[in-house]
């Protein structure tokens, strides 16, 4: 995904061979095969061109960083815990990517795909 996002246009399995290439010798069946499990699995859509198939990314490498993250937050028994446990790992400069984000939803009041929260009862 990496390569095919730094492309930042539809490639071929060629040309992302190629790119590979610089850094490692890699086989063009091992690059087809990876590039069309991305395909199946819905990372990556293509368009046939001639004999080829050229492939994009269906989303950008931020909305897919933001999949896993959550998909991996969902899995977990104690999601409160679970993010404690994520902040306590970060780096200050993550946390102030953190704290920045937080304040750019805030001001844009985005809610995606959030279920609406019926209010708490005081005790």
């Amino acid at each position: 995904m990496t390569r095919v996002w730094r492309w930042n246009r539809p490639v071929t399995v060629r040309e992302v061979l190629e790119d590979l290439r610089d850094d490692r010798s890699i086989a063009y069946t091992t690059v087809m095969t990876v590039m069309d499990n991305l395909h199946q699995k819905g990372w990556l859509r293509r368009g046939q061109e001639g004999r080829a198939y050229r492939y994009e990314p269906v989303s950008t490498r931020a909305a897919y960083s933001a999949a896993l993250m959550n998909e991996a937050w969902a899995s977990s028994d104690n999601a409160a815990a679970a993010l404690v446990e994520f902040f306590g790992r970060m780096t200050p400069e993550q946390l102030d990517a953190v704290r920045d984000a937080l304040r750019v939803v805030q001001l844009n009041d985005v809610h995606v795909d959030a279920p609406e929260r019926a209010p708490r009862e005081s005790h």
